[in-house]
This record gives structure tokens, sequence and C-alpha cells, in this order.
């Protein structure tokens, strides 16, 4: 609860984002002892430059955090931060991970820490009759299986997805672009009252947001982060929904896609997926036993981390522990160079080198194909 009031403030100063945040969490241990730091040790943060330094003092000097927290929980009485133990431990695990999340809803914690597990289901706005009848279908199995679906609350699939499982009787979470309290697309009124009563309501944006273009892009990664699996049910060759299966292969995930026809545009992105490595769903059945086999979270993720040495280097102890993070997430314990490149925001060449002193260090073991694991 200390921290509360940091995640808040640090999360409104401009340029300061998920990942830096993070960084700043890594760096000072908590964000309480970053926000007295001095500018000089704040500027040595990587992301960090002279433009952000200046934002920060100013909003040192003009806010106190728990004055902050104060006014906010008055419009967003229900919000998560990172530092918090509700928080879903699955979207920690992602590079860029919300700093704040608000909800509304009926909240399930098992959700939350993993034991449940959660499947997205994503698609077109203007899907065909057949990916309805299967998206609909597909969400009420895994509703009797015990499965949280998961999905944008948009037209199309969304809405078939959140519909089906309602009426399977499970548990369903729209993540949203706007703030929770709002409804996007206003026809889905009805349906966003009845995920109230029998599911929750995500969004990083604090109440009274409205629709942004730009909003929706970034939802996605909420949404692939999320899921232990994701379903592209259809989606043409330029689709949100792809943003989203893109997304959840940069993450580790799962993805499955619904078989569609070469005449119809609408299934082209699901074909193109197919063609880099998606599964196909092949009927339900097929498909349950395919995600029955997706391991359970650990229950302690921290355990599996190494220390990292108080000796290293700021950069280094940052690209240490991005890897350790990403091989939790990993089915085969490794992580992509180019996936620790974009996680920790740096060049190909700067991870390489410092990359290569973890390696000498006995840090960090280089695999097959430019992959890395830590030494544990």
């Amino acid at each position: 609860m200390e921290e509360r009031p940091y995640w808040l403030a640090w999360s409104q100063i401009p340029g300061i984002g998920p990942i830096v945040l993070k960084r700043l969490q890594q760096r000072f241990g908590t964000l309480s002892s970053a926000w007295s730091a001095d500018a000089a040790t704040l500027g040595t943060v990587t992301g960090i430059g002279a433009q952000t330094l200046r934002a920060i003092q100013k909003h040192r000097q003009g806010e106190n955090p728990t004055d902050l927290l104060a006014q906010h929980v008055q419009k967003n009485p229900s919000f998560w931060c990172m530092a918090d133990e509700a928080y879903p431990r699955i979207l920690t695990e992602i590079a860029d991970s919300p700093p704040l999340l608000y909800y509304r809803g009926q909240v399930q914690l098992s959700e939350n820490q993993g034991s449940t597990p959660l499947v997205g289901i994503v698609g077109t706005r203007d899907p065909s009759e057949y990916a309805k009848r299967w998206t609909r279908k597909i969400a009420y199995a895994l509703a009797k299986r015990g499965i949280t679906v998961v999905s944008g609350m948009a037209e199309g699939i969304d809405t078939q997805a959140h519909l089906g499982c309602i009426e399977g009787g499970g548990r369903t979470i729209a993540v949203l672009g706007t703030g929770v309290d709002m409804i996007y697309p206003p026809r889905n009124q009805g349906l966003y009252q009845r995920i109230e009563q029998q599911g929750l309501l995500l969004s990083e944006y604090p109440s009274g947001t409205q629709p942004n273009r730009a909003h929706f892009p970034r939802r996605n990664r909420i949404v692939a982060g999320l899921c232990r699996a994701l379903l592209v049910m259809e989606a043409p060759t330029k689709s949100g929904a792809l943003i989203t299966a893109y997304q959840a292969n940069e993450y580790n995930r799962d993805i499955y896609v619904l078989p569609g026809s070469l005449d119809n545009p609408r299934a082209m992105g699901c074909l193109g997926l197919v063609q880099r490595g998606a599964q196909l769903i092949l009927g339900i059945g097929q498909l349950l036993d395919q995600l029955g086999t997706i391991p359970p979270l650990s229950p302690d993720p921290a355990s599996s981390i190494p220390e990292i040495p108080s000796t290293l280097p700021p950069v280094q102890a940052e690209i240490l522990k991005t890897v350790s993070q990403l091989c939790q997430q990993s089915g085969d314990g490794s992580v992509p160079f180019d996936l620790i490149v974009q996680s920790v925001e740096l060049s190909a060449g700067e991870v390489s080198g410092e990359i290569l002193q973890l390696e000498l260090q006995g840090l960090v073991n280089q695999l097959p194909g430019m992959r890395y694991a830590p030494n544990s």
C-alpha cells in the first residue's frame, strides 16, 4: 500500500512509460525511493533524458503523491498498480505491462494469480456468419471447461466471444480502450452490463476516458499479455486482431486460428498467421486437448529469477533480469535475442555488447539460434 501513491505519481509524468517505470523500480528498489532520488542519479536510468528530467522535477515540486492518490480514488475507486498482490501476475511478465489497471465487475483472484487459465479470442468487427457461429461455439465450450475468455468488447468477433462465454455460464473479461465507466460501442450497453455481472471490465485508462483511435492498439497488448493462448477467428490482412496476434507471439503465447476460405478476404490474415506457424483449430475437442497441454504458472515466479549481483552495472542488471523474466514465459526456458532488444529498448549493438559481458561472467548462456537463458 505504501507504494501505490508513487506508482500513480510516476505514471502521470510525461515521458515515463511502462518500460521506464520498471527500470526505475529495478534501479532504486521502490518507486518511493526513486521519487526522492537526485536528478543526477535519475539521469543514469536508460530512457530518462533532459526533457524527462525537467518533467520529473516539475511534478515532484508540485505534487504530493499521497494527496494525488486521495484525489484520484474519488473518481477511480477500483484499480491495481504493479505493487499490489492482486495485480494480474501474468501481465507483470511482459515488458510494457500497464502501471495502473482499472477494473469494474467481479474480481476472481484465481485469474489474477494464474491458476484459472485465460484464453483470448479476437477477430474482425465484420465477420462472416461462419466465423460468428464458430466463435460462439468455441467460447461456450471454453466456459464449460472453466476457462475464462478475454476479448475487447468490440463489435463482431469480440461480441460473439463474450456472449458465447456468458451463455456457457463462464466468466469473461473485456479489455477496453476507454475508461471502465464508458460503454463503447454504445450498442453493446446490454453486453457491458452482463459482463459487469458475470465477469470483469479492465482498462489502463482512468474513468471518463473517451474512445480514442490510438488507445485500441495499446489495448490489444493487454489482451495478448493476459492470456496463455490467443484464438484468431477471422481477420483480414489489415486488422487490429493481427496486431494482437503479433504481440501474443512476442510474449510467447500459443496462437490458434480458425481456418477460412481463400475466397473470403476476411480470412486472409488468419491464413497468413498459419504460414507464420500458428496452429489450426480443427474442432472443439482438438482445441480443448491442445489448450489442456499449456503448463500452469509456477506458484512463485520470483523463485526462478537468479539473484542479481549488486556489483553489476545498471544496464547489465536490467538485461539479466529481463532475460530471466522472459524465460519464465517461454516454453523452452530460453529467449531470442531480438525479443531482449525490444524489451530493454536499447540498440542491438548495445545489447550484444552487454550480454557478452554477462556471458563472460557466467551469468547468461547463449544457446543455438541466438537464444539466451540465465545460468542458474
